[in-house]
């Protein structure tokens, strides 16, 4: 009994520090895209304005995205992390990470930018959950992201060669 016992806390424990992990990985990812991507310059602000990572609801990222983008910079714009239940046309986020609260679901944060110069990310294994920009899959093991280059389109950004060809799948609706 004992032994069962350690056993289900060791593999609880590893299970723990793989979702740790997956998440590092991610908030990583959140802010190592933007380099690859082409905002219209207007929606940048002047020199020395933040580039805002902003996680809608849900996070899953905790102190981890924080520790990421601590001393990172865009093209002279410092990268700064902003929490918010709520997202809007106006919002000011540069990147969104739209995990869903109850005062707006993930479809309606996705939604509610759509059109604007705004890098969205979502995550997710349900294949009719609702889809940003960009997409978190996990692929043999890997995290890994999907990429909706027409979505970026409509939203005034243009996503390098270079990150279309490090994606998991690209889509191109027309």
């Amino acid at each position: 009994m004992i032994l069962a016992l350690a056993l289900t806390a060791s593999s609880t424990l590893a299970l723990a520090e793989e979702v740790s992990l997956e998440y590092r990985v991610k908030a990583a990812y959140l802010y190592k895209v933007a380099p690859f991507v082409a905002w219209p310059p207007s929606s940048l602000g002047p020199a020395g304005a933040p580039f805002e990572i902003c996680v809608q609801g849900a996070d899953p990222f905790g102190p981890e995205l924080d520790r990421a983008v601590a001393g990172q910079a865009l093209d002279g714009h410092p990268l700064t992390v902003r929490r918010v239940e709520t997202v809007g046309a106006d919002s000011g986020c540069h990147i969104l990470f739209a995990g869903g609260s109850r005062r707006q679901s993930i479809a309606d944060a996705l939604h509610a930018v759509r059109g604007t110069s705004v890098l969205t990310v979502t995550d997710g294994d349900k294949p009719d959950a609702p889809r940003g920009i960009i997409h978190f899959v996990i692929a043999e093991g890997r995290v890994r992201f999907d990429i909706d280059a027409q979505a970026a389109r409509e939203n005034g950004l243009e996503v390098s060669a270079k990150l279309l060809g490090l994606a998991h799948a690209v889509r191109m609706r027309r």
